[in-house]
This record gives structure tokens, C-alpha cells and sequence, in this order.
């Protein structure tokens, strides 16, 4: 017997309410303190030069308008040149940059994000985050973020790679809330519990890595699925953390792979899809971090030779 395939409007029908399930590139999420933040973001990760340039013309064309960068990748001035000659108005973009490690601490974290801004061409981040958890550095850190925000320099605060025992410590130990945890989140690494506690408290979940570095390509159950609904893998992921409510950053240099990501607003996954995609999980990063941790999975000691694999 030759199985049945589901139509696009068989699931849609199956689903129902079908404006509240599809919507577009537009859709944003709103973080606590009310900035609306774009969905889909382009991640720029070892992006520089005119790989770099190319992608970030190609994304607003498509019509992205979430970029995430970081001091550690070094690429924040050609992608700020970038922005700023797109001809768009400065509220329509979401930039995102990120504090490194050793910029941690009291005295030097002001000065990081000031350096952020003059290579981005900027005067204002709608979101910054301290890259990692760092011993010792971290809420001394995240102190000076917070003046930043209550002094209108920044839009929004928040994290990167944060557990849930380091983001319960940072709850527990500042008066601001991060509004932002970004980590790496894929099907083959969930984070259901760390995600779940995000969501209690408030706090967005954006996720890099989303496509665990290509490394889903080849599962035959993502493969099945994507042929049901006459997509990529790729896109079938994305529409998995759109569903489930998170904000994304696929990376990719090439201009067919970036239309392609954003072109994930035309199908659903049924109920039983998403749960098979939850069950692929098998708490598996595709980082390979050159630092040490202490105990509790805090930075204290990093090879500043080559930060290659440390980041997001």
C-alpha cells in the first residue's frame, strides 16, 4: 500500500486558525520590557570580508532585518558598514553584539560596548549580551550592563550560554533580569528544561546553532518530513523553533541558503511532527569550547590563541 502524503491544507486544516500558525519574516517576539525583537536572524559566526558582506545584502533583501555579531568574531565593522548602507531606518533593524570574555569585569565592560558601537557605526545595540558566564567577571559584568540599560544606552541586556543553574544564580543575585538567554539549541540538543524555565521567568530563548552545523542533514526521520512537505531539512528545523516559539540565527554564506531559511512560512508541522522532532534529542553539542570550567560550568581559564569553536 502506498502511503498517503499530507497536503499543505490538510494539515493547515488539521491545525486550524491558520493566520496564527504561518505568519512571515516580520514575526517578532516581544520581550519583557516590551522591545519587539525579530524572529529570524541571520548569524554572522566566522562570516567576514565579502562572504560576509554578500550575506548580509542578500538577507535584507530578503527582507531579515535581525543581525547578531559579537566582538569575539571580528566582523562587526563590515557588517555594521553593511547596515548603514542599506538605505533602511535605523528602527528597522535588531542588531545584536555581544561582550567577549575578557572584556568582562568592573572598568571594562563600558568600555567593550563603547568599542562594540564605533566598529558596528552605531549609538545604540537594540540587544547586548555577555558572551559566556566567566568566574569571578560575570556579575560584576552584568552590574555594568545594567547601568547601560537604565541609562537608555542599550535597548536590551541579556546572555549567551547561560545553563539553568548559572541563570538561576543571575536571578538570584542582580535586581535586572536578562531579557535575552541566547544558547545553542537544535534537535539534537533541546534544552527542554533550560527553555521551559526560560519561558516561567520571561526570559526569550534565541538559538544559535540552530541547524547543529549541518549535522541533521542526514537523519532520515528529518529526511521523511521534509519530503512531505516538499522542503529542506534545514527548513523543516526552522519551523520547528518557529513553532515553538523561539527566536533563530541560522548562519550561512550562501545566498540560495539564506532565501531558503526564511522561506519556512508556507507549511506547519503537525502536532505528531513536532513531538518526533523533540524525541531526536539526545543532548549533543556541535560546540568544542577551548576553555576551562570550573565546577559549576563557569569560564576560568581561555586559550586566547584561538577562539575558534568558543563562540556562538
Amino acid at each position: 500500500m502506498v502511503r498517503k502524503q499530507f497536503s499543505p491544507s490538510k494539515i493547515l486544516a488539521h491545525l486550524g486558525r491558520r493566520g496564527k500558525y504561518l505568519t512571515d519574516i516580520n514575526s517578532k517576539i516581544r520581550l519583557y520590557n516590551g522591545l519587539a525583537m525579530p524572529r529570524l536572524g541571520l548569524g554572522t559566526w566566522g562570516l567576514s570580508g565579502r562572504d560576509l558582506e554578500l550575506a548580509a545584502q542578500t538577507a535584507l533583501e530578503v527582507g531579515y532585518r535581525h543581525f547578531d555579531t559579537a566582538a569575539a568574531y571580528e566582523n562587526e565593522t563590515t557588517l555594521g558598514q553593511a547596515l548603514n548602507s542599506s538605505g533602511l531606518k535605523r528602527e528597522e533593524l535588531f542588531v545584536v553584539s555581544k561582550i567577549w570574555n575578557s572584556d568582562q569585569g568592573e572598568g571594562l565592560t563600558e568600555r567593550a560596548y563603547d568599542d562594540i558601537l564605533s566598529r558596528l557605526g552605531l549609538d545604540k545595540l537594540d540587544l547586548c549580551l555577555l558572551h559566556w558566564p566567566v568566574a569571578s567577571k560575570t556579575l560584576k559584568a552584568w552590574e555594568c550592563l545594567s547601568d547601560l540599560y537604565a541609562k537608555g544606552r542599550v535597548s536590551a541586556v541579556g546572555v549567551a550560554n547561560f545553563d539553568l543553574a548559572q541563570l538561576k544564580w543571575l536571578l538570584a543575585s542582580s535586581e535586572l533580569k536578562p531579557m535575552v538567554n541566547q544558547i545553542e539549541l537544535h534537535p539534537y540538543r533541546s534544552q527542554t528544561e533550560l527553555t521551559d524555565f526560560c519561558r516561567e521567568k520571561g526570559v526569550v530563548v534565541s538559538a544559535y546553532c540552530p541547524l547543529a552545523r549541518g549535522k541533521i542533514k542526514k537523519n532520515q526521520f528529518l529526511q521523511k518530513i521534509a519530503r512531505r512537505h516538499e522542503k529542506t531539512v534545514a527548513q523543516v528545523v526552522l519551523r520547528w523553533h518557529f513553532q515553538n516559539g523561539l527566536a533563530f540565527i541560522p548562519k550561512s554564506a550562501q545566498p540560495d541558503r539564506i532565501r531558503q531559511n526564511a522561506d519556512i512560512y508556507d507549511f506547519c508541522l503537525t502536532p505528531e511532527e513536532m513531538a518526533g522532532l523533540g524525541k531526536q534529542n539526545q543532548d549533543r553539542s556541535v560546540l568544542k569550547p577551548k576553555f576551562k570550567f570550573d565546577s559549576d560550568g563557569f569560564i576560568i581559564e581561555e586559550n586566547q590563541e584561538n577562539q575558534e569553536n568558543q563562540g556562538n
